[in-house]
């Protein structure tokens, strides 16, 4: 076995499905004994939904979400008033997805298994991983089950089992930061009668502490957040819910039903030291926990995983080992920079608007090792930015379509790198597909440049390569021709550069 994953929340389901599309061998194992049944990571950022696209997710989330709707704030019982919590963004050339999804975590994940199963592997539930050594080739692991103990042998182990990890204590990894003791609440999921599906009911001002109501896409369950005092210690029933909810909005006339979910919450602001400690690695909520202002915990950990998942696999079929030094390098700034905005809009509350600084499209990894921009006075995007998007014409709809996939994208911008195209496909076809773009109206296997979007997007003059990586991020822009091109997938691939 290649890669032992502990813990099959969105991140490990994100990573396990990156490695077995890439043909490596890989468990996934999770110690609950049934999969989550909360809605508590509702919101898919729109840099997020871009990595659903290329997991061939996006459009089965789409179809099971909805958009955020508007914040209807009450002052008593029944006066209140209408407002948006996000501004509404329409699609451009180079941002598909601008506004923010919801869709219930456990559907997420359903779906996320769903995909999983496509490609060929299953979640091991009730497994638990109870210890773990680690050598110069590999990490010896203990799981437990209802069934007794198994011993497994794998290359490299990833733990994405939550806030507690078990991955990470044993590891000695520091978790710095503060939980915020005056910070409680009660989550959860219930169906209500009486209020509207249309809005998001909320009691900011309630006697006792907030109250808020939810409607989840695709189901009648509301998600309701019960601000907790800090002597309050209410029971987990519905029963105690009803009386909770009518003390606190004087809404009587309210029927709560069908409690599939409730749990206490504290506010923790916590993230890891190092991302990495030899064959072992932190991702998701084992390496940073959030407060849920801004939606953006269960994103944060999705792209973890995207971005670990490539370089696991090169790193499996030849590529040097220091290729894995820089998941902690691009990541662990990363997480600091989106933990500090999470804390900046947990202090807004609620009824704080939102804006597209929670989108993680700005997100980026320039200056670091794999980005590797070598024009003097770059304008537009740089190595280490995002990719955009762009519409074209012939083979592809859209540039994501040819994005689409476990493997990087070369852009090749002018008619005349159609050598060059070829010479990039013969060495390299296993890691990268290269294209030439071009202007509209020039035939040939080109990936024909509508309208001009893509130069327009990516701000390059003709001449210009791009080296998009398989997450998504640009890894070189280049002037030099095939040398450069060749001397980066080199790099990343394990090989000896030619000459």
């Amino acid at each position: 076995m290649d890669v032992l994953i502990a813990g099959a929340g969105p991140t490990g389901l994100v990573l396990a499905a990156e490695l077995v599309r890439r043909g490596v061998s890989c468990r996934i194992v999770d110690k609950a004994p049934a999969h989550f049944a909360g809605s508590r990571g509702k919101g898919l950022q729109p840099r997020t939904q871009e990595a659903f696209d290329d997991l061939d997710v996006l459009d089965a989330l789409r179809a099971a979400g909805a958009p955020y709707p508007s914040l209807r704030l009450y002052d008593g019982a029944t006066g209140h008033a209408d407002r948006p919590m996000f501004e509404h963004r329409e699609p451009t050339p180079d941002v598909p997805y601008p506004n923010l999804l919801m869709v219930p975590q456990w559907r997420t994940e359903e779906i996320l298994r769903e995909r999983l199963a496509a490609l060929g592997a299953t979640v091991e539930l009730g497994t638990a991983l109870t210890g773990f050594a680690q050598d110069g080739d590999g990490v010896t692991a203990t799981l437990t089950t209802s069934t007794g103990v198994e011993t497994v042998r794998a290359g490299y182990l990833v733990g994405a089992d939550g806030g507690r990890s078990t991955v990470r204590k044993a590891l000695g990894v520091g978790f710095h930061g503060e939980t915020l003791e005056s910070h409680r609440a009660l989550i959860g999921d219930v169906a209500v009668d009486g209020l509207s599906r249309e809005v998001w009911h909320v009691w900011p001002q309630a006697s006792g502490g907030m109250v808020s109501f939810c409607p989840m896409p695709g189901t009648d369950a509301f998600q309701f957040t019960v601000q907790l005092g800090p002597d309050d210690d209410p029971e987990l029933t519905l029963a105690a819910l009803r009386r909770l909810v009518a003390e606190r909005t004087g809404r009587v006339d309210l029927t709560l039903r069908d409690l599939t979910f409730a749990a206490p919450y504290r506010v923790n602001v916590r993230m890891v030291d190092r991302y990495r400690v030899g064959r072992a690695f932190l991702a998701g909520d084992a390496a940073h926990v959030h407060s849920p202002a801004g939606g953006q915990g269960l994103n944060t950990g999705v792209q973890d995983a995207y971005n670990l998942g490539w370089k696991l696999a090169q790193v499996l079929a030849g590529a040097p080992e220091t290729l894995l030094d820089t998941y902690e390098e691009e990541r662990l700034p990363a997480a600091a920079e989106v933990l500090g905005l999470s804390s900046v809009l947990h202090t807004r509350g609620i009824t704080g608007r939102r804006a597209a600084e929670t989108d993680q499209l700005g997100l980026n990894y320039r200056g670091a090792a794999l980005a590797v921009e070598e024009r003097t006075a770059p304008a537009g995007v740089v190595a280490g930015d995002r990719a955009p998007d762009a519409p074209c014409e012939g083979a592809y709809v859209r540039l994501f379509d040819a994005f689409r996939g476990p493997h990087a994208t070369l852009l090749a911008f002018g008619a005349r790198h159609a050598g060059l195209v070829d010479a990039v496909n013969g060495r390299h076809g296993d890691l990268v597909r290269a294209h030439a773009v071009v202007g509209t109206g020039v035939a040939g296997p080109c990936l024909v440049d509508a309208a001009g979007h893509v130069r327009a997007g990516y701000g390059v003059e003709p001449g210009t390569l791009v080296l998009v990586r398989p997450d998504g991020y640009i890894g070189l822009v280049t002037g030099r021709g095939e040398a450069g091109v060749h001397e980066y997938l080199d790099r990343i691939a394990g090989r000896v550069t030619a000459g």
